[in-house]
């Protein structure tokens, strides 16, 4: 069996224009204790920020004019680094496990798998049910795809599900996805 590697995502970097780097005429400004100064040209802002011994640092460039905030850079990127940690920690990562079936399971081996099923959804994960063809299993695409819709009934039976993709044929396999009802 081959196994896929996933590739080390990168961290996205946020660009911040600062000081002398800020090419805009005119900027709404704010100080380092979020107060605001209001619209000012950029060398005012610029010598304002000197005078106190900060930066000027461009925080959303889209708006009109461009919002600047006098603060010390290093303090400011490291508050929002702590921002985009914290957000990641208190989301919720769904993992999707694979149940795989057989158009000639047998009974016991039905029960376990409807068991795992009731398992993976307790732990709010999607479940991906599939079942692989072989040989002429491949002209009776409709025994497999009555089989996922069993196991489908007989697990909405115990534990409310939502079917995220309904069973159907993708080359030589016929899948499934479900995940648990959100009340």
């Amino acid at each position: 069996m081959r196994r896929i590697r996933k590739k080390p995502t990168k961290k996205p970097s946020v660009f911040y224009r600062l000081n002398e780097r800020i090419r805009v005429p005119e900027l709404r400004v704010i100080d380092e204790n979020d107060n605001h100064i209001g619209i000012m040209s950029t060398e005012e802002a610029l010598r304002m920020a000197k005078e106190r011994e900060l930066d000027l640092i461009e925080i959303n460039p889209k708006s009109i004019p461009p919002i600047a905030k006098i603060s010390d850079f290093g303090q400011y990127k490291y508050q929002k680094e702590k921002e985009l940690r914290k957000q990641k920690s208190s989301q919720k990562k769904t993992d999707t496990k694979g149940i795989r079936l057989s158009t000639r399971i047998g009974q016991h081996d039905f029960e376990v798998r409807l068991k795992q099923a009731k398992k993976f959804l307790a732990q709010d994960d999607k479940i991906k049910i599939e079942i692989i063809l072989k040989g002429r299993e491949k002209q009776y695409t409709d025994i497999a795809i009555n089989q996922i819709n069993e196991f489908i009934n007989k697990l909405n039976k115990e534990k409310e599900i939502k079917i995220e993709q309904p069973a159907k044929r993708q080359g030589g396999q016929v899948t499934a996805i479900i995940e648990a009802a959100k009340k």
